[in-house]
Order: structure tokens, then sequence, then C-alpha cells
């Protein structure tokens, strides 16, 4: 699962945080008490992170740690197996999927911000330029439409 700095996942790349906060991707659960809150075997847990469903952090001794994120994944795992009868490769499409959804979503909400910054500078601009004419040197003047037809001959040298 996707961690802070990965597309995404609120509080990711750009955001500087206290590094003793807990957040919901704060690695703090061990396996028996990440079992104990999903409602799931220890074993369960480590055949998950095994196919890649649930990728829990890792200690230096190499021990698992689950998040709060973790967890409810877990939770999510287990109702699309046990309540809609998704086999886990299913259920790891769909958990692929939700990340790219979540991924292009930021993405989409970040461009958007750009696309406004962009125009409201543009429009800045706009207005200093045309706050810059000088209308003292171009008199401006209603030009009346009409529909005579002037026609122009050169004179003919004698």
């Amino acid at each position: 699962m996707e961690r802070d700095g990965r597309a995404g996942v609120p509080g990711g790349v750009g955001r500087s945080r206290n590094p003793y906060e807990l957040t919901d991707d704060s690695p703090v659960y061990v396996i028996s008490v990440a079992a104990q809150l999903s409602g799931l075997h220890p074993q369960t847990l480590r055949q998950y992170d095994r196919l890649g469903l649930v990728s829990p952090d890792r200690t230096a001794g190499r021990g698992r740690r689950y998040s709060a994120r973790d967890i409810a994944l877990l939770r999510q795992v287990q109702q699309l197996s046990q309540d809609e009868g998704i086999n886990l490769a299913g259920i790891k499409r769909i958990i692929e999927l939700e990340n790219e959804v979540a991924a292009l979503r930021a993405q989409v909400a970040e461009l958007q911000q750009a696309v406004e910054g962009a125009a409201a500078a543009m429009r800045q601009r706009e207005a200093a330029v045309h706050a810059s004419y000088r209308r003292d040197l171009v008199p401006y003047h209603e030009v009346q439409q009409t529909s005579a037809l002037v026609v122009w001959r050169p004179k003919r040298p004698e």
C-alpha cells in the first residue's frame, strides 16, 4: 500500500510533518494487534502480505507494523472476500484500481490548481497591459458603418 510521499496519499509530498505525529499511515500495530483489530488470523495477514494485498511497513528486524489505514484495508479485503465472494486476485485488482483512481484524482486536483493559478496570473498580466495603454495618444472615435462604395482612380499622365 502507498505511504506518505507517494501518489494519492493525503499528507504526502510537499508537506512537512512532525515525526512524532500519529497519522492513519503511522505503522504502530504489531501483527497480533492488527489481527485482533481486523478480525482476521495472523496467518491470514501474513498470506495477504505475501500476495501483496496489504503491505505493512517493516521494522529493522523485519517485523511487520500495521497502520490504521492497513487495518481498514484488511477489513475491506475481508468484506469483499466474505460478503461479495470476490477471490483474492480480484480483490488485489480492485485495490490497485482504487489506488490508481486516488492517484489520478490527486493529479487532476493538482492540475486544476495549476490551471487556476495560470489563469489568475494571465488575468493580472492582461489587466497590467490594459492599464499601461496611453489613451491620450490614440483618440477613439466610433466608426459608422455605411454601405457607400468609394472608387479611387489614379490620375493618368497627360
